[in-house]
């Protein structure tokens, strides 16, 4: 859409005359073309490092591919020049091209046969792929030109900038003239036709533009966005210039500018991306990222690295382009699709009317002489459902005066007071802050809001932008209330239903992030934000601190299930302590739930939901029972023997048998499992009886089945080995260990519990033969723990190796469980487990328990540990080494890998 620059004839960069003579005295044109061409790609190069106006570059490409193919064009014998054109179409029929974009052309006939030149085309083409040139080539007659643009609105937007190279430039002007007419498509049907064609688009993507590896031409914001504009103003308006909108009274000089400036930049770092690549690339995938970030000059800084800098830039740009792209589509859908309707005016109040559908304002001062209209908007819009969205003066006036939003006007009582309405309103609270997002209102009213726009962080467990997730948190928290979600989430529903005031979750959810990228600890830095919120929206002393407690701890409730042991009575009293009361647990858990599914949709799976609905369940049940009515342990081993025993008695086993199995097994395995569970296994080794053959039992968990994962249980004689072989197994049988629970009995075995998912998160096949062969692979394994199964080599995912930091791993000894606690957080890669586990065997370190979560790129995973002597190991030199060596080998892996 930038006003194109007419491109000179560039001796530098093609000496026209050169190249002819060349071509003339060679044998063979390929080497010439091939060296004419290399040399003006390293010329141009050159002079984009240079910082050459990119429209010179991009343009200029054009015109020198213009006498590549001309010169090419003319070494070939054509029948009849008035019958036959080479024509460029698409990018190439604009006059832009970037380094490797595809050379559009369409060998244009009328006529003529096509076999009458079917020689000279069939070497023309060839010879254009022989000089390895990006060529998308088509044959086509006028008329055939026009039944196909019926049939494919991509044809027809192709033959839409359409231009002769050689040739007879009356046949190009003739298709044009065609599939341009109303008989082909209507501008009713062109603009239709592109708008689902964006619709489409954008949903394949999110409908955000901040997708952690963006494509340049085709997310929200993206270059596509920008022609899809010039393609209905060229079909409808006829404008051939970005220019001529301003003209048409849908652009101002302003505008105009920020859209050009936009354009450039997408332009200049594709052209970059190109450059690095050498090759067609439009996706800013991550190792490029990086790469162009150094290119154009970003240094880290405390508390935002280089890319996160570059990408910030980035996503500011699209998200500016997306709302000239709305703001332009409306008001062609206005002077398009709703040019001939009758005008329907309906008021709302003093200040705003709705417009067949869509919502104004009365007259165009309205938001100079009441600025508060401009927070009163988007309360109309949340109260009034049937409204379609914002007529485009409307949003052009919006922009216009969204300067107003002050200091004042922040304080102004009318404008704290519509916000609260709009947070308090029962529909359209995420639809509104999103628009009101997209429109830059959000980021002036809170301007602690307004500097995590476009703020990325550089790894592969956020992929939204802050100002995104945050957004989308709330959205979620909206879906969590409706019917449909009952069945996925039913705790959830039920709670976030009866919630008190439901707006108080909204602003934890706001203020939850609204620290990233400061520095210190955004918890504690967004708490204070929030509080100062509160107060300046009137909320009383109760409400502000309920909602400062959940910034300060919308974290600890994932990191109490993912890294304590919840089937311990301590950690669920310990966590309960610092709940306090139901009321506190219920918003938080309902805020967690929420986070976790808006910052990546890999991240909720069935043993995540399991654990946090577990810890809920129990925290709940402890503040119900009263903080200083802690769990009597001896009381709940009692009755859970007392229930599996009853159990048992259903199935036919003695209870003296049972307690034969029992006695040799402590207090520990009784608190970790429930009833059901030790009813299984019990009456499994009873029937194993002294067979020394490992007993491996394969089920679904006995939690809900849809939030549950498989458990596997393993009883065997206790083996340096059997942990380690054990992770070794299952990772070959592309299983993920959630969860492992060890017991060490006295007369010298193991129960071993492994809860694991499938390698992508989900819940295990429940068909019997699969489960058998899990079954029956781990029985094989695990006969001989000596012959340690190969530990599985399998390539590390591209985006897992960009992200390679090194392993860090502490040590502390935990004086309750008297284990040692081991945390190792390293870039994930198949077979972690078993490098770990091996290491631990040199160690002569057994373990007990581990904790396994996946974040994004890396795993966080906490393995509770004790010496050969069931003792926590409290040699300071020996922790160093262990520390030393579990970083040395999962480091020197991860390099070898990348």
């Amino acid at each position: 859409m930038t006003a194109a620059l007419t491109a000179p004839n560039d001796t530098e960069l093609l000496d026209v005359d050169a190249l002819r003579q060349a071509l003339s005295e060679a044998r063979s044109p390929i080497p010439v073309f091939k060296q004419h061409i290399r040399a003006a790609q390293e010329r141009m190069h050159q002079r984009f490092r240079d910082g050459e106006d990119i429209r010179k570059l991009i343009y200029g490409r054009a015109w020198f591919i213009d006498q590549i193919l001309a010169a090419a064009w003319d070494l070939f014998d054509w029948p009849s020049r008035e019958h036959i054109a080479l024509v460029a179409v698409g990018g190439y029929g604009r006059g832009e091209l970037h380094p490797h974009s595809d050379i559009d052309i369409l060998i244009l006939l009328d006529g003529i046969e096509a076999e009458s030149a079917g020689d000279s085309i069939s070497g023309f083409l060839t010879l254009l792929w022989d000089m390895s040139l990006d060529i998308g080539s088509s044959v086509r007659t006028v008329d055939e030109c026009y039944e196909e643009a019926r049939n494919d609105i991509t044809i027809a937007t192709n033959l839409l900038e359409s231009r002769t190279l050689v040739g007879n430039p009356v046949l190009q002007e003739r298709v044009f003239d065609r599939v341009t007419s109303e008989g082909a498509w209507t501008d009713r049907e062109f603009f239709i036709a592109k708008l689902d064609e964006q619709r489409d688009r954008h949903e394949r993507t999110n409908n955000t533009e901040y997708n952690l590896e963006p494509n340049l031409k085709t997310s929200p914001g993206g270059l596509r966005d920008l022609q899809t504009i010039g393609w209905v103003a060229k079909r409808h308006f006829g404008a051939t210039y970005i220019r001529d909108l301003v003209d048409h009274g849908f652009l101002t000089e302003s505008e105009l500018d920020i859209l050009n400036k936009g354009e450039l930049y997408l332009w200049t770092v594709r052209y970059a991306l190109h450059m690095h690549c050498k090759r067609r690339e439009d996706r800013l995938l991550f190792d490029h990222q990086r790469t162009l970030a150094e290119f154009f000059g970003y240094k880290d800084q405390h508390g935002a690295l280089a890319v996160e800098q570059f990408m910030n830039k980035y996503y500011r740009v699209a998200k500016s382009m997306s709302e000239f792209n709305d703001m332009l589509l409306q008001y062609f859908d206005e002077a398009i699709l709703r040019a001939d309707d009758q005008q329907v005016i309906e008021p709302l109040n003093k200040r705003f009317q709705i417009h067949n559908g869509y919502i104004e304002v009365r007259h165009s001062q309205i938001f100079e002489h009441h600025p508060f209209a401009l927070m009163e908007l988007f309360v109309l819009l949340a109260q009034h459902q049937e409204i379609k969205g914002v007529r485009a003066a409307t949003i052009k006036l919006i922009r216009d005066h969204r300067h107003l939003i002050d200091e004042a006007f922040r304080n102004d009582i009318r404008n704290t007071s519509l916000f609260m309405e709009l947070l308090r309103s029962p529909d359209g609270v995420s639809t509104e802050l999103k628009r009101m997002n997209r429109y830059g209102i959000l980021g002036r009213y809170l301007p602690e809001f307004g500097e995590i726009v476009g703020q990325m962080q550089h790894d592969l467990f956020h992929i939204y932008t802050v100002d995104a997730h945050t957004l989308k948190v709330i959205q979620k928290m909206r879906q969590l209330r409706h019917i449909e979600h009952r069945e996925q989430f039913p705790i959830v529903y039920r709670i976030v239903n009866q919630l008190p005031k439901i707006e108080l979750l909204y602003i934890a959810g706001l203020y939850h992030d609204i620290a990233k990228g400061r520095g210190g600890d955004h918890s504690e830095l967004g708490a204070e934000d929030v509080l100062e919120f509160c107060r300046r929206h009137h909320l009383g002393k109760w409400d502000s601190h309920l909602v400062a407690w959940l910034v300060r701890n919308h974290l600890l409730m994932s990191m109490t299930a993912q890294r304590r042991d919840i089937s311990d009575p301590e950690v669920i009293h310990r966590f309960a302590k610092h709940c306090g009361d139901s009321v506190h647990l219920d918003y938080l858990y309902v805020l967690t739930v929420a986070d976790i599914n808006a910052t990546n949709h890999t991240l909720w799976n069935s043993w995540r939901a399991t654990l946090l609905r577990q810890l809920y369940t129990e925290t709940r049940r402890a503040l119900r029972r009263g903080l200083e009515n802690p769990v009597n342990i001896d009381d709940r081993i009692e009755q859970l023997q007392k229930d599996a025993l009853a159990a048992l008695r259903r199935r036919g086993i003695r209870e003296a048998a049972a307690l034969a199995v029992w006695g040799n097994i402590g207090n520990d395995y009784f608190l970790r499992e429930d009833a059901q569970s030790v009813a299984w296994h019990t009456e499994a080794i009873i029937e194993h009886g002294a067979d020394r053959l490992p007993l491996v039992l394969v089920r679904k968990t006995s939690y809900r089945i849809s939030e549950g994962a498989t458990e596997i249980f393993i009883y065997s004689d206790d083996l340096p080995n059997l942990f380690p072989a054990t992770v070794a197994a299952l990772d070959q049988l592309h299983l993920s260990v959630q969860d492992a629970r060890i017991i060490l009995t006295e007369d010298g075995r193991s129960l071993n519990t492994y809860s694991v998912l499938t390698e992508d998160n989900q819940p295990l096949s429940e068909n019997p033969d699969y489960l058998a062969n899990i079954r029956e692979t781990l029985i094989e394994e695990l006969d001989d723990p000596d012959d340690f199964p190969n530990i599985i080599q399998r390539r590390v995912p591209r985006t897992l190796k960009l992200f390679a930091s090194p392993t860090r791993v502490t040590i502390s000894n935990d004086p309750v469980m008297q284990q040692t606690v081991l945390e190792v957080s390293s870039p994930d890669r198949p077979g972690l487990l078993a490098r770990i586990g091996r290491i631990f065997v040199e160690f002569g370190i057994s373990v007990r328990k581990a904790k396994i979560a996946s974040i994004g790129e890396r795993v966080e995973d906490y393995f509770f540990i004790t010496d050969a002597n069931e003792q926590p190991i409290s040699d300071p030199e020996l922790c160093r080494r262990l520390q030393e060596t579990i970083c040395k080998q999962l480091d020197e892996h991860i390099q070898q890998e990348s």
